[in-house]
């Protein structure tokens, strides 16, 4: 599914939730440290992708960011990673929709 600028993904935190609960068990700590690292790991990516100035640095970071995604199963995370991947590197609307994304995740 490829958004437009004014459309926006919701975010369903099980898939986080789950994977964090599986790994960590009860380990609420564990588990805040990791979803903290997460989210930062996800928004240096989206500054890389943001600040890059060729084709390739933009195609690696939204390559990295996917693969941050998938491991934790975030799906919407990884839309807008493939989306990126798609477009046209430096796209203001694609780096504003996945700073979007992540910025719903720091909400569950």
């Amino acid at each position: 599914m490829w958004l437009s600028h004014n459309q926006h993904m919701s975010f369903d935190s099980g898939p986080l939730d789950r994977y964090l609960h599986s790994a960590l068990g009860e380990d609420h700590a564990a588990a805040e440290e990791l979803q903290a690292i997460f989210l930062q790991s996800a928004e240096d990516l989206i500054d890389l992708m943001q600040r890059s100035r060729c084709d390739a640095n933009w195609m690696m970071a939204a390559l990295r960011l996917k693969s941050l995604a998938a491991t934790f199963g975030v799906v919407s995370l990884i839309q807008h990673a493939e989306q990126a991947m798609a477009g046209v590197p430096g796209d203001p609307c694609v780096i504003r929709a996945t700073r979007a994304c992540v910025a719903n995740l720091h909400t569950c």
